[in-house]
């Protein structure tokens, strides 16, 4: 079986591992990468940009070389290769949790208790929930279910399709590095100042992609890239701008605006101004998106894979 084909039964069946199992709740492959990591940053930390991008590169170097041992012992079996690349992809995605834990929140709110609903928010996002009302919250749920399903499942198929286990394994590791050091903190300002700049490189062609793929998907593809067009470049983040305006627009929805982390208050730009405001009933209209997108990255992903390898070999 050709390494393309490999990817692309592998990747299938992982992301269908994901759909059917969702993430196990104790003893989770990316749970135990942050264990490591967090052992390495006692070691390492000073408050040092070198610092910090030697624990970045010991870090996903070691995850991109774990993947590329596994690979190369397992490669003379076809079957074993066909389970390591689904099971490196069932470990990676995560967007069964992200639909599960976003329709938590808008259960919450559809019953009218707000207080549930905040008390669910940090499952996903790191904004301040006593700061919001319901709208509020709903407009964080759909702003997560966007740019994580770049984050938890286009972008890590999209390394997986370039880089085969290692590819997969590699993002997993650079997007949950930002994750724990990558803010703008007091003590990691400078130490996680490689791993936020590596995670914006890493993320760059997944967020373009699902940008692209939310405008297929969406049922408003002029309004996707009309909001995708005015308003990406104004979000502060290079990659999630193009992922939260496509998925306005391709909502309907406005989103952005003022939004408090950590007890500091951050005034965005407003994505797809003319939309109107995200409501509770939006939560599932943008999980059933990010479903869509899903399905469409790993069809693009396995092609891309297929055709590419198809012409090395």
């Amino acid at each position: 079986m050709r390494a393309g084909r490999v990817f692309a039964y592998g990747a299938a069946a992982g992301l269908l591992g994901d759909q059917l199992l969702g993430d196990p709740r104790r003893g989770h492959p990316v749970a135990v990468f942050g264990r490591a990591a967090a052992a390495v940053e006692k070691v390492l930390w000073r408050d040092h940009r070198g610092w910090g991008a030697l624990h970045t590169a010991v870090c996903a170097g070691g995850a991109v070389a774990l993947g590329a041992v596994a690979e190369s012992r397992l490669r003379p079996s076809r079957a074993a290769s066909l389970a390591l690349t689904a099971a490196a992809t069932w470990a990676v995605v995560g967007g069964t949790s992200l639909a599960r834990e976003a329709r938590a929140v808008g259960r919450a709110l559809e019953s009218g208790d707000v207080e549930a609903a905040r008390a669910r928010l940090p499952h996903l996002c790191g904004r301040d929930p006593q700061a919001l009302d319901a709208d509020g919250i709903a407009r964080a749920v759909v702003e997560s279910v966007a740019e994580n399903t770049s984050d938890a499942v286009v972008g890590a198929l999209v390394w997986g399709a370039v880089g085969g286990v290692p590819g997969l394994l590699g993002f997993r590791a650079v997007n949950t590095l930002d994750a724990m050091v990558g803010h703008k903190s007091a003590r990691y300002r400078r130490y996680g100042w490689a791993s936020a700049r590596l995670d914006d490189v890493a993320g760059w062609p997944g967020a373009r992609l699902t940008a692209l793929l939310a405008t297929a998907a969406g049922s408003d593809p002029r309004g996707a890239v009309r909001a995708w067009r005015a308003d990406a470049g104004r979000h502060p983040s290079p990659n999630a701008g193009p992922v939260e305006a496509s998925f306005a627009g391709a909502l309907g929805v406005r989103l952005g605006g003022t939004l408090s982390y950590g007890g500091r208050v951050e005034h965005r730009p407003v994505l797809n101004r003319e939309g109107r405001l995200a409501e509770v009933r939006d939560i599932e209209r943008a999980v059933r998106l990010s479903r869509r997108v899903a399905l469409l990255a790993l069809g693009v992903s396995a092609a891309a894979r297929l055709v590419v390898k198809g012409r090395t070999s």
